[in-house]
């Protein structure tokens, strides 16, 4: 299939792919719009079954990313990167460094950050060859790992959620959490900590056991999640959970989770809206990682300190239209997904005019 064939491609501004043989670098790039600002979005290492299922996450997460930033009021645009490879065992300087020359070829259209199979430690390599590169630790601007702040305003979103739909707080409520790593995990010590159950599962068993003991969490089989009964359920792990077969075995009242790119197409936001299930959009409620990338990007740019109360104010600013788009969804009877779209597309057109 040809890239431009792919569903996934629309309205994207450009794809590069990268090799560096040498460095064992295989990787693609896609920007999907720099309407409001340099292209954002983070690096993700994945064991990708071929290059077209490479290529087409980098386009759906592009896109994702897009909506994501301007969804958070940011000044940027949206693009992902994705680097073919296994993560536990194909990590090496040469690798991130010949990725970091790929991104500085690009001359500042994209800025690059952390995501699946990929850490600060391997962000320092990659900023040995370009200046386009944030999520670090150790120095003034440096933001450090997104993945706290991603978790506080998912944390945030499923006690509004909660609010609006069960009419309650969250001491007693049942949350079932599919993926426990970074983001996952800081989700649920929030939760725990605010008198939530929890039910949890990962391909990482001990990482699932290590959260279950922190947490006194129930531990199920990944599979088994859907099946959980849960008040809600809270998707972290990689996309497509949401399905038009796997909805009808869940009992949970509330969506709201990490994961980006939850649903599996597009029709299933329309099922769960006829079904009476709260669904949070992905790339509404998980958008707190890219505004802390963005505060970074902000302080190295104007080389000024990183200001964590500017992150605040538009975390803030985030759940309020989190909030937003549930009233607006109850009010006018349309999915969830559909409207934080349109509102997504009204910013970055109005941003292009």
């Amino acid at each position: 299939m040809s890239v431009f064939d792919s569903p996934a491609f629309e309205g994207h501004e450009s794809v590069h792919a990268f090799c560096d043989e040498a460095a064992g670098l295989k990787a693609f790039i896609a920007i999907h719009s720099t309407a409001r600002g340099p292209a954002a979005g983070g690096c993700r290492m994945w064991r990708y079954e071929n290059e077209q299922a490479a290529i087409d996450d980098a386009l759906r997460l592009s896109r994702a990313m897009s909506y994501k930033n301007a969804v958070a009021d940011l000044d940027l645009g949206g693009g992902k990167s994705v680097i073919i490879g296994d993560s536990a065992s194909a990590k090496t300087p040469a690798l991130f460094e010949a990725f970091g020359h790929a991104v500085e070829t690009l001359g500042g259209r994209y800025w690059a950050a952390e995501d699946v199979g990929i850490s600060p430690a391997d962000l320092a390599f990659v900023r040995r060859r370009t200046q386009y590169v944030a999520g670090l630790e150790g120095d003034a601007a440096a933001s450090g790992d997104p993945s706290p702040v991603t978790a506080e305003g998912i944390f945030r979103g499923i006690r509004l959620c909660v609010a609006r739909a069960l009419d309650r707080d969250l001491a007693g409520v049942t949350v079932a959490i599919q993926g426990v790593g970074h983001v996952g995990a800081h989700l649920a010590r929030k939760l725990a900590a605010a008198g939530a159950s929890l039910i949890v599962c990962d391909v990482n068993a001990e990482a699932a056991a290590a959260v279950a003991r922190k947490t006194g969490a129930r531990l199920v089989a990944p599979d088994a999640i859907f099946d959980a009964k849960a008040d809600v359920f809270a998707p972290c792990a990689l996309g497509g959970a949401i399905s038009r077969q796997s909805l009808h075995r869940l009992t949970a009242r509330i969506i709201a989770g990490g994961a980006n790119n939850q649903l599996a197409d597009a029709a299933v936001g329309q099922a769960l809206f006829d079904l009476g299930i709260v669904y949070a959009p992905d790339f509404v409620i998980n958008g707190g990682g890219i505004i802390n990338i963005a505060g970074e990007i902000r302080a190295l740019e104007a080389g000024t300190p990183f200001d964590p109360a500017w992150v605040e104010t538009k975390l803030v600013r985030l759940i309020e239209t989190l909030g937003e788009v549930l009233g607006r969804s109850a009010a006018e009877t349309r999915p969830t997904d559909e409207i934080a779209i349109e509102i997504a597309k009204a910013r970055i057109s109005g941003a292009g005019r």
